[in-house]
């Protein structure tokens, strides 16, 4: 038995950090250091395959922008859809980490919950909350599902409509709890004048002057961020007179490429990037 060991990685040398040539031992040639080798390659890990209609009619370049996507009303259920427009111009903020609890038999369960903002400065932005056991792992949650909810901010002026948008369009009100808060359009230079947590929620959605009015408990940060992303998402439900413009019923996209979506979708279809999209 132990020449037996010595020679296959048996008793002799399997276990430990001998010489043996089977051995799984730091020592022998399948150690740990082999192990990095398996699974897919990077490259295939990165590699987008949509799962959806909406996500193969992005791919392909179908569709051009996300106001496309929002004109139809099409649920986005890829995040990679939000990277493929906004990209790097997209930032993200983690508001606050808590943990919460549950009584089980064996005593009290420990898990995070995250609120984390994302946003592109520029009319877009979208609010995530995940629990989980780790803080890391609720943090990536939180980032995914803020990009599965970023909606567009209507942006407007106060006063003489010069230069680009400063303000919001119009009063706006979102409550969550007891939290209720109202946004109200300021002049240039104002700045934004309101607490730091939908501070930082009116920044991420570019929103440069406004004045705010918040009452309730406040201090629950999580009702007040998600009131103000509420009272953000209202901003496109009020009709005004500068869209009252003539409607021109269009195919939606899902109608306008039924026969590209009949076809069996195959990994070397066209792989279109942003620049591509863009020329």
């Amino acid at each position: 038995m132990a020449d037996r060991g010595g020679d296959r990685g048996g008793f002799g040398g399997g276990f430990g950090r001998g010489d043996g040539d089977r051995g799984r031992g730091r020592g022998g040639d399948r150690g740990r250091g082999g192990r990095g080798r398996r699974g897919p390659k990077k490259d295939d890990e990165d590699k987008w395959v949509p799962v959806t209609k909406l996500g193969r009619l992005v791919q392909q370049g179908k569709i051009k922008s996300l106001e496309q996507i929002y004109l139809h009303s099409l649920p986005v259920k890829e995040y990679q859809i939000i990277d493929f427009f906004l990209g790097p111009a997209l930032k993200d903020e983690v508001m606050k980490i808590m943990p919460v609890q549950k009584q089980t038999r064996a005593g009290q369960r420990t898990r995070f919950k995250a609120f984390v903002v994302v946003g592109d400065h520029n009319g877009h932005v979208g609010l995530g909350v995940k629990c989980s056991s780790e803080v890391a792992t609720a943090i990536r949650g939180a980032i995914l599902v803020a990009k599965l909810s970023i909606v567009p901010i209507r942006r407007g002026y106060w006063g003489n409509k010069l230069g680009k948008p400063h303000t919001l369009y119009t009063k706006v009100t979102g409550k969550c709890g007891s939290v209720s808060i109202r946004l109200i359009p300021a002049p240039k230079g104002a700045g934004i004048v309101a607490a730091r947590t939908p501070k930082k929620v009116l920044q991420m959605a570019g929103i440069e002057d406004i004045y705010t009015c918040s009452t309730g408990s406040t201090k629950t940060l999580g009702n007040f961020v998600k009131a103000t992303f509420f009272a953000l998402c209202k901003t496109y439900g009020f009709l005004t007179p500068d869209l009252w413009m003539e409607t021109r019923f269009a195919k939606g996209p899902y109608q306008e490429f039924t026969d590209l979506l009949a076809k069996p979708y195959k990994a070397s279809d066209a792989v279109v990037t942003k620049d591509e999209v863009a020329a």
